[in-house]
């Protein structure tokens, strides 16, 4: 019962007081306020409760009207935003009177305003009492003595009002206006650098503000207010706490450059490695003690990772060319042996030599990163008319070398059959068929038919063609391959691991 007596007595004074006083929730919408605000506004309790009070007040009309607006919607921002009270020595703020007609006069007043922030238990800013004294009369009065003539010496109420608490609360107001403007530039600026920006107050490296990017960079997690250890303890045993403590202690900046950090960027995913050039920097108070530590950097991500992406391309092609130089000096000592009719020699060189080209172009297409059995078949066999083949099989993904040696062996056996199998007559056909097998270790089957065309034979000797083949496929690709010559037609059996390292 004590307890709501006193309530009573308090919202009694409240009321009583004959002093302007009113109650703003966060969202600067009428809470409260006593019967001296209701009657130098002229205005009913039920009218304003709940209203913004904004738009109950514009502040008069034209541009005066936009700065006293702005004026004190800035000190309610700032009260929130600081948790501090803030004042305005002189606010110069019509309030408007509606008229029988229906129209709206407006009282010409000036006030001298305070604004204190309520807080909760946890220091949250949820209201703003505003305590008002109407200046209005001796406003009037300084005015009235500003007109005096030149030559008429100043009286001593001029001294008191006109030449001296007015003009400097004026002041005062005009270079707190200045830097509020200054300071909210700077926010601006900090808030939409491209970079990462973030302030971390005292032992605990308490989060007390950060920019967009640095949001970003944490998966825009709510960390404002909490210790850095709690806000992303996914730093926990990465180095970067002891770092803030050894800034912290020693005043002096850490810089790290492409260093990887694990974060956890998705709610619910694993943590993703980022690289950072970032600094620590100390924060200082006016005696000179260190209270925080400054956050500035950039991710750099994507900069590392194409640097190594380009590192492993220079490195994998000068692997390549040595390879392609070995392959096309073996060519070149094969086909020697086989031909000793130069014109013949130049013609078999150069096609074999233009199988190789064709499978380099398909895979430059995929940036070296591969390239598809079929399509390396079709690249291979396309001068031959696609429709004389079959081609019968899955999506089989080729390792760069696998898919080299597959083209040259794909050339070598289209060209046999051009020459002496299948391809050689109108009525021949070629079919290809592969498939997978074993899907632990898998391997891949492919089986190279040709019917329709002339009778084969077994060999005399073995040429540098099946030579290629056979070698390839054994050594380039640990497979086993076996050449039947049928009377229908030439038949090819491979078969190779699938996950054995490129060559």
């Amino acid at each position: 019962m004590r307890t709501l007596a006193k309530t009573i007595d308090l919202v009694a004074a409240f009321d009583a007081s004959p002093n302007p006083y009113m109650l703003l929730d966060d969202q600067f919408r009428y809470a409260g306020m006593n019967q001296a605000y209701l009657d130098v506004t002229q205005r009913r309790r039920e009218d304003l409760l709940g209203q913004p009070v904004m738009e109950m007040f514009d502040g008069g009309q034209g541009e005066q009207s936009s700065e006293n607006a702005r004026q004190l919607s800035a000190s309610f921002n700032k009260v929130i935003a600081t948790g501090q009270p803030d004042h305005l020595a002189v606010l110069h703020y019509p309030i408007p009177v509606p008229q029988d007609d229906g129209a709206t006069a407006y009282d010409d007043r000036y006030w001298s305003c305070t604004h204190t922030p309520i807080k909760d238990g946890g220091g949250r800013v949820t209201h703003i009492l505003q305590h008002t004294t109407d200046i209005t009369e001796l406003e009037k009065l300084r005015r009235q003595i500003g007109r005096l003539r030149p030559d008429e010496p100043p009286s001593a109420l001029d001294s008191l009002i006109g030449g001296g608490m007015f003009r400097r609360a004026m002041s005062v107001q005009a270079d707190n206006r200045r830097l509020e403007i200054e300071r909210r530039q700077l926010l601006d600026m900090f808030m939409q650098a491209p970079g990462f920006v973030a302030v971390l107050n005292g032992p605990d490296h308490i989060v007390q503000m950060h920019n967009d990017a640095y949001g970003q960079l944490i998966g825009q997690r709510q960390v404002i207010g909490k210790p850095i250890r709690e806000a992303l303890p996914e730093l926990a045993g990465q180095g970067y706490d002891d770092c803030l403590d050894e800034v912290l202690a020693t005043g002096e900046a850490f810089r790290g450059r492409q260093s990887p950090v694990q974060l956890q960027q998705a709610r619910k995913g694993p943590p993703s490695t980022r690289y950072l050039d970032f600094t620590y920097q100390p924060i200082r108070d006016e005696a000179g003690k260190i209270i925080g530590v400054f956050v500035q950097g950039h991710d750099v991500t994507e900069t590392v990772i194409a640097a190594e992406r380009q590192k492993l391309m220079i490195d994998e092609l000068n692997h390549r060319v040595k390879n392609t130089l070995a392959t096309v000096q073996s060519i070149a000592m094969q086909t020697a042996r086989s031909h000793e009719d130069p014109r013949t020699f130049a013609e078999t060189f150069q096609s074999r030599i233009l199988s190789l080209s064709h499978t380099h172009d398909l895979l430059t297409r995929s940036h070296w990163e591969g390239a598809d059995l079929r399509e390396v078949l079709e690249h291979e066999t396309t001068a031959h008319g696609l429709h004389r083949l079959t081609l019968n099989g899955p999506n089989v993904a080729l390792e760069p070398a696998m898919a080299v040696s597959l083209g040259m062996i794909f050339h070598e056996l289209a060209t046999n059959a051009a020459k002496y199998g299948a391809l050689s007559t109108g009525e021949g056909r070629v079919m290809v068929d592969w498939s997978i097998a074993d899907l632990n270790d898998p391997r891949l089957a492919i089986l190279w038919r040709e019917t329709g065309g002339p009778k084969v034979a077994q060999p005399e000797r073995r040429g540098f063609g099946s030579r290629l083949v056979e070698r390839n496929v054994r050594h380039d690709l640990a497979g086993v391959v076996q050449m039947h010559y049928r009377d229908d037609g030439l038949i090819v059996d491979i078969n190779i691991p699938l996950n054995r390292e490129a060559a």
